[in-house]
């Protein structure tokens, strides 16, 4: 009997454990079906977006890879946008661009990964991003002198590309700026940097089988697009936009230290634009010092805006943006 009783035990232990691995070996097929029927998806909207959503601009190539960049209004000088981490031309375009273009030729574009334009090699630190820049601009003969503006992370682009061409530009202006010594002084502000990678890194991976697609056609989970901007959503759900962002931040503590080597812009016309509503400590005083790069420099403030100032308060950004434009034909004309 007991014989009997452990052969049946022991056929009864035998028969669960094929059906723990039937029922595993499903659950991967169920797995790797969903993984290749989200990859297609994505893939297919992707293209699909591609016929819907064309680049304004031209695509340029810089040395094996392309980048986007979108001009309008004429005249001297060209104005630059450096759009900030995570950002590219789509929003500065909508809300910025038309008014500076009522007074001078303005030119958004997109760093690589970003927006239309094509990946890049790695690092993307900000030496690297000046010098696809100015590539860029000479590829696309869209030739100098310029104003260069620099929103956040962008900010520290700017002042490489600056230092790196000098005798091309003749003003400059820092809006919402990052200072170097944010990440030199502030350990808090270095670390999150450094860990911003992981969610973006994760972003990545879900958005290449679709996830970020659907998450955000779920009702209530988007936000209303702002007016002429309808392509920021198709370009921001690829996985192309996630894995930039990560490589843009694990570059930002290599960005800061290049930015931190360009001590002056001699009299370069500089404005640095604040907004009132960031409560970032330290914000403030970072934001000060940025006045000492130019022996012209001046301080104005977007009384309504947080960090996002050509989103929260684009008239203050136009208004900045044309005073530098002013000052520098006022000293051509002297």
């Amino acid at each position: 009997m007991n014989s009997q009783k452990q052969n049946e035990k022991a056929s009864y232990s035998k028969s669960k454990g094929r059906g723990c691995l039937i029922w595993l070996g499903r659950i991967m097929l169920l797995i790797i079906g969903l993984s290749l029927t989200g990859y297609i998806y994505e893939s297919v909207a992707e293209a699909a977006d591609a016929k819907a959503y064309p680049s304004p601009g031209q695509m340029v190539d810089v040395g094996g890879h392309r980048l986007h960049i979108n001009c309008t209004g004429t005249g001297s000088p060209t104005v630059v946008i450096e759009a900030g981490l995570g950002d590219w031309s789509t929003t500065w375009a909508a809300y910025v661009q038309p008014e500076v273009a009522k007074t001078t030729r303005v030119c958004t574009y997109d760093r690589a990964g970003m927006g239309w334009s094509e990946t890049g090699p790695l690092p993307r630190d900000a030496a690297q991003n000046a010098k696809e820049l100015h590539t860029l601009l000479q590829n696309a003969n869209i030739p100098g002198p310029y104003i260069m503006v620099g929103h956040s992370l962008g900010g520290l682009i700017v002042r490489v590309f600056v230092h790196d061409y000098s005798s091309e530009v003749v003003g400059v202006v820092l809006i919402e700026s990052m200072n170097p010594k944010q990440l030199s002084q502030s350990p808090t502000m270095l670390s999150q940097s450094e860990s911003q990678s992981q969610p973006f890194s994760f972003q990545a991976m879900l958005a290449r089988f679709g996830v970020a697609r659907l998450l955000v056609k779920l009702p209530g989970i988007a936000p209303s697009l702002p007016p002429g901007n309808e392509a920021y959503y198709p370009l921001y759900i690829r996985p192309q936009y996630f894995q930039a962002t990560d490589n843009e931040s694990q570059g930002m503590p290599a960005a800061g230290a290049q930015a931190a080597t360009v001590k002056s812009f001699g009299d370069l016309p500089l404005i640095v634009l604040t907004g009132r509503l960031n409560a970032i400590p330290g914000w403030p005083a970072w934001q000060t010092e940025l006045l000492q790069l130019s022996s012209n420099s001046q301080h104005l403030f977007a009384e309504n805006s947080a960090h996002n100032v050509q989103a929260d308060e684009p008239d203050a950004a136009v208004a900045a943006i044309v005073k530098v434009v002013e000052q520098v034909r006022q000293s051509i004309q002297k």
